[in-house]
């Protein structure tokens, strides 16, 4: 079974290409992802050619819309390398086209573009990732099948295991990938650190507690809002499978934006400090640096025998 997405799901790329959506295009598909086509109205009708896991040529074209090229090739998914002045359109689009889940990569998209698409997916029951995320990565499930690298998540990490991760730091997630590649993980959601995404924290850990193959859960947080608070009070309710945690920012000074736009510690509210103790209320182990927090995910697995 597979979470978030199925195995080898046909996937199409709006601004390919774009000097971004062509690098990484061409990334995804070393990585076995299946990409089926492209976005972009201006340069509809062509095609560009890429190389795919095996080193094959493979010539992937470019329609108009989002909707002609999931009627054309029966893509489940789309990864947005759009411009920030652009993206609203793009995703509102990418929605209205019925796709199941869109990955959100640009940075900098105004929070009330964010708000209005991530509204619309809601109502229209597609999961957005993202904006301002790294991606999402899920390992394949069997031997003759491929995972799906959907962003800018580096390829050959780690391979298919029982862990499942979400964070809201890009470079975080790649090195919490890299403490436990030996274990192996179902899936890695880089949700993203804007004030306003797609899949929340707590979304994410719903989604792995669903799925049979995840056993425990890695989810890292930093400064700013109360998505760690809020994933802890479902958590507390509702999770049976092992978190382990690990906030950034335990010494972010106040009122400093510290990356991303969401991550500012405001009014004495958002600190590393209280997300740390609402997890650890609930019993969700907290560790201070990414090797901390990947000695106590070890424990963790350790005790379910």
């Amino acid at each position: 079974m597979t979470v978030f997405i199925e195995d080898d799901a046909p996937v199409i790329v709006q601004g390919m290409t774009g000097h971004q959506g062509m690098t990484h295009t061409a990334r995804m598909l070393k990585a076995g992802t299946n990409i089926v086509g492209g976005v972009n109205p201006r340069k509809a009708g062509t095609s560009i050619v890429f190389e795919d896991a095996s080193g094959a040529d493979v010539d992937v074209p470019v329609f108009a819309t989002c909707a002609e090229a999931k009627a054309s090739t029966g893509a489940k998914a789309s990864v947005v390398f759009v411009p920030p002045r652009f993206a609203k359109d793009a995703v509102v689009e990418a929605v209205e086209a019925g796709f199941e889940v869109v990955v959100v990569i640009t940075e900098g998209i105004p929070v009330a573009d964010s708000a209005y698409f991530v509204e619309l997916a809601l109502r229209r029951g597609v999961r957005i990732v993202g904006p301002n995320c790294p991606g999402l990565m899920t390992l394949p499930s069997s031997a003759d099948t491929h995972g799906v690298n959907l962003g800018i998540i580096p390829d050959g990490i780690v391979a298919r295991g029982p862990l499942g991760l979400v964070s809201k730091s890009g470079t975080l997630t790649y090195q919490l990938m890299g403490e436990l590649s030996d274990i192996g993980f179902t899936a890695c959601l880089g949700a993203g650190g804007d004030p306003i995404v797609g899949t929340t924290l707590q979304e994410a850990l719903e989604a792995f507690e669903a799925d049979p193959d995840t056993k425990a859960v890695m989810m890292i947080g930093e400064i700013g809002g109360s998505a760690e608070q809020d994933a802890a009070r479902w958590a507390s309710e509702h999770m049976t499978k092992p978190v382990v945690a690990y906030i950034a920012g335990f010494t972010a000074p106040e009122g400093k934006q510290m990356g991303h736009a969401g991550a500012i510690v405001s009014g004495g509210k958002g600190t590393a400090q209280d997300k740390q103790e609402a997890l650890e209320a609930v019993g969700i182990r907290v560790g201070r640096t990414p090797a901390q927090a990947a000695q106590y995910m070890r424990e963790a697995l350790a005790a379910l025998g």
